[in-house]
């Protein structure tokens, strides 16, 4: 049985099995998704499944139970109604100068060269990384490790400035 063979055997049977096991769900294509990877990993590892029809339905239902797990881990960082859509609410506009400020100055008080870094990452320029490696003078490869320090520092200067002073110490 070749590879194309199992893939088209398997597709509809996919589709219900999805169905079946996510009924209603708005991200069905996320779960075949992870299915065809699981396939393709057990292709190269170890061939066609002796059971195709028996290892889909199998798959389906690890996958669907590891997507229901991280869909309760996961929480939405969203906590403020979104601004209004013209932007033309002045409270909004007061709120997001005064934001867009501290965040700007807390970028100045970063250590070496993540004042830099940030700075070209909020650019209103949209550099790519490549641009921003280059306007740095470091590899691209690097970037990212330098990226993940840099906010990484930023995030703990916002939280020491944001956290409440109450409720610290004996009260």
């Amino acid at each position: 049985m070749t590879y194309d063979t199992v893939i088209e055997t398997l597709r509809p049977l996919l589709a219900a099995e999805v169905r079946a096991e996510l009924p209603g769900s708005a991200e069905p294509r996320d779960l075949e998704q992870a299915v065809w990877v699981r396939l393709l990993e057990h292709l190269d590892a170890q061939g066609p499944p002796r059971d195709p029809a028996a290892w889909l339905t199998a798959t389906v239902r690890a996958e669907a139970s590891r997507q229901r797990g991280t869909e309760l881990r996961e929480t939405s960082y969203v906590t403020e109604p979104a601004a209004e859509p013209d932007g033309s609410d002045p409270e909004h506009q007061a709120l997001n100068r005064e934001r867009a400020g501290a965040l700007h100055a807390a970028v100045r008080r970063l250590p070496g060269r993540c004042p830099r870094l940030i700075g070209a990452l909020l650019s209103p320029e949209d550099l790519t990384y490549r641009e921003i490696a280059g306007e740095l003078g470091i590899s691209q490869g690097s970037l990212g490790p330098e990226r993940s320090r840099c906010l990484g520092c930023l995030r703990r200067i916002l939280v020491s400035e944001v956290a409440p002073a109450a409720g610290r110490g004996k009260g």
